[in-house]
Order: structure tokens, then sequence, then C-alpha cells
């Protein structure tokens, strides 16, 4: 015989979901100023040649800002996705979904990394 309390013990909040909304937020209002600035330096780089593009890319502050963008970007998007395969899949299609996404999410936000680096250093 169980009481009602033992029944429920464990099954309640992961004590995860208040910090997983927090960081989508955040990630949201980080992202407001960062797609803003990046939206409006594109326009401004419409019609300009390669050399352009990548000195623009090489100063500094265009490139933290652009490493900045993609770690919100992908980690916004993780977050994202992952609750949606949590609320709307079951079994194992789930866990198969949130590893792969967990692992997409961090290779494709590495090389976008990589990418500006790359260019920013000029390698």
């Amino acid at each position: 015989m169980r009481t009602a309390l033992g029944k429920v013990r464990g099954l309640g909040s992961a004590k995860s979901g208040v910090h997983h909304w927090w960081a989508q937020r955040l990630t949201a209002i980080a992202l407001l100023p960062l797609m803003v600035w990046f939206v409006a330096s594109m326009v401004s780089l419409v019609g300009a040649d390669h050399r352009t593009v990548v000195e623009w890319i090489a100063n500094p502050l265009t490139s933290a800002l652009l490493v900045a963008l993609v770690l919100a970007v992908f980690y916004h998007l993780r977050l994202g996705l992952q609750v949606v395969i949590e609320d709307y899949l079951h079994g194992g299609t789930r866990m198969v979904l949130l590893v792969f996404v967990n692992f997409a999410s961090i290779l494709l936000g590495l090389m976008a990394i990589i990418a500006v680096l790359k260019i920013a250093f000029g390698s």
C-alpha cells in the first residue's frame, strides 16, 4: 500500500523547465539586435565584391558579432526543436531525434564559427 504522495514522487518537475524557458527567452532577446545588425549589414553589402565582404568579415568587431550570432542562433534552434520534439513525439523516435538535433546543432554551429574565423584570420 503506497500513499498518494509515494505514487507521484519522482514524477514531477525535472527542475530544468525554468532554466530552459529562460535560456530560450534570453537567446531570443540576444537575437533581436544581432539579426537587425546582420540584415542591415547584408543590405549595405548588396552589390559589393568578394574582397569587400571578406574585409568586412575580417573586422574584429564584425567577426565577434558574427560568432555571437551563430552561437545564439544554433543554441536557440536547439532549444526550440527540443521542445517541439519532446511535446509531439514519443518512443524511440523521440530519443533519436533529440540526439540528432543536439549533434547537428553543435556540428553546424562549429562549422559556421570556423568559417567566420578562417575568413577573419585570412587562412
